[in-house]
């Protein structure tokens, strides 16, 4: 009688899988999404679209799990969990496209899901005396210069600046005191990159909008200066929206969820929600690794980031030299990037930048086509 050898392939190159089976060359790349598969949680659908969502699933060989009570109707919504191969969820996507009750949008998000692509590098510029990390390093005006040309010498997208720090019971700094350091660096950086402020104020936000910067990094997500949003709404520029559990002076204080990334997700899109109701679309959301996180919870976060990507914004990841490591090695934190990179994340937020421009070109190996 045979013996049937079987090894379970996880997380391979699954293109020279088929490849050393003398599957078609031709047509391996393209196979490539038939072995890749996704559950996605699909959020308060209407009876009637819930089922038109889990017939289409059945059509092309997908599943969905819905509500027992969907089939009757005895509910108000059901949220749904779709489950299958990268090449069906497509097929699903562009069946939506046809159908009624506003699936047509979901369909679209659905195509959002599936594409896989290098995220772009921010690199950190800290002007201030107690950042966690390097603080006090470019505190001085020609030493920030020269780490900012450094940065954007060994490939950062975005500069992120900030001059007030956000660490663990960390005080807040006056806007004329951040704006003092921020606004000669911004006059030097504006045409040479992408310039991102971290500020908690809207004060500082606006005057330095109005100095040249391009995106604004609210730590707080709108909750520190209720102002923020209207600025970001006047000025029509990029916002970061970050997730964080109480204030810096007091979010380490026992942190706690009852499921870390439910809670995530649905306070970042309450956030979104208010951004959107000021005409704010062009958002970029961080679930804020060591914001009112536990060290648990921040592995987490990490090891499911791709699923902030359903909230339909790029996703930012700012896990550089942070207490959780437990280490200022830079190594450790390429190695967490990393898996998050192959989890779709859209920026990484780094002190290293040509550390992690390297590994992005070392990751660009191995990204699905």
């Amino acid at each position: 009688m045979q013996d049937f050898i079987l090894r379970e392939i996880k997380n391979a190159d699954i293109e020279t899988e088929l490849n050393r089976i003398g599957f078609d060359k031709s047509y391996a790349h393209k196979a490539v999404s038939k072995f890749e598969y996704k559950n996605i949680k699909i959020y308060n659908l209407s009876p009637a679209q819930a089922n038109i969502l889990k017939q289409t699933a059945l059509s092309v060989g997908c599943d969905c799990g819905t509500h027992r009570e969907v089939i009757t109707g005895k509910i108000e919504n059901s949220n749904c969990i779709l489950g299958g191969s990268v090449s069906e969820i497509r097929k699903v996507a562009e069946k939506l496209k046809f159908q009624p009750l506003g699936l047509k949008i979901l369909g679209e998000k659905l195509l959002n899901e599936t594409i896989q692509t290098l995220p772009q590098i921010v690199g950190i510029l800290n002007i201030t005396d107690n950042s966690f990390s390097d603080g006090g390093l470019y505190n001085d005006f020609e030493n920030a210069k020269k780490h900012l040309l450094e940065m954007i010498s060994d490939g950062a997208d975005v500069i992120d600046i900030g001059a007030e720090s956000t660490k663990p019971y960390s005080t807040a700094i006056s806007a004329e005191e951040q704006l003092q350091k921020l606004l000669p660096v911004i006059d030097f950086a504006k045409d040479k990159a992408k310039i991102s402020i971290d500020t908690r104020s809207a004060l500082v936000a606006e005057e330095c909008l109005k100095a040249g910067a391009h995106i604004i990094n609210d730590v707080s997500g709108f909750d520190y200066d209720k102002k923020m949003a209207d600025v970001i709404a006047k000025y029509n520029v990029p916002i970061i929206i970050q997730h964080s559990q109480g204030t810096p002076e007091n979010m380490q204080n026992s942190p706690t969820y009852n499921d870390v990334m439910e809670e995530i997700f649905l306070a970042l899109l309450e956030k979104i929600n208010f951004a959107h109701s000021l005409n704010i679309k062009n958002i970029i959301v961080d679930p804020g690794i060591g914001f009112g996180k536990t060290r648990e919870n921040n592995f987490e976060i990490i090891r499911r980031i791709e699923e902030f990507k359903s909230l339909g914004y790029p996703v930012m990841l700012g896990i550089s030299r942070k207490s959780f490591l437990e280490t200022q090695d830079d190594a450790y934190t390429a190695m967490f990037n990393a898996l998050a990179i192959e989890r779709n994340v859209d920026y990484i937020r780094v002190h290293n930048v040509k550390m992690h421009k390297n590994l992005l070109d070392l990751m660009s190996m191995f990204m699905v086509k």
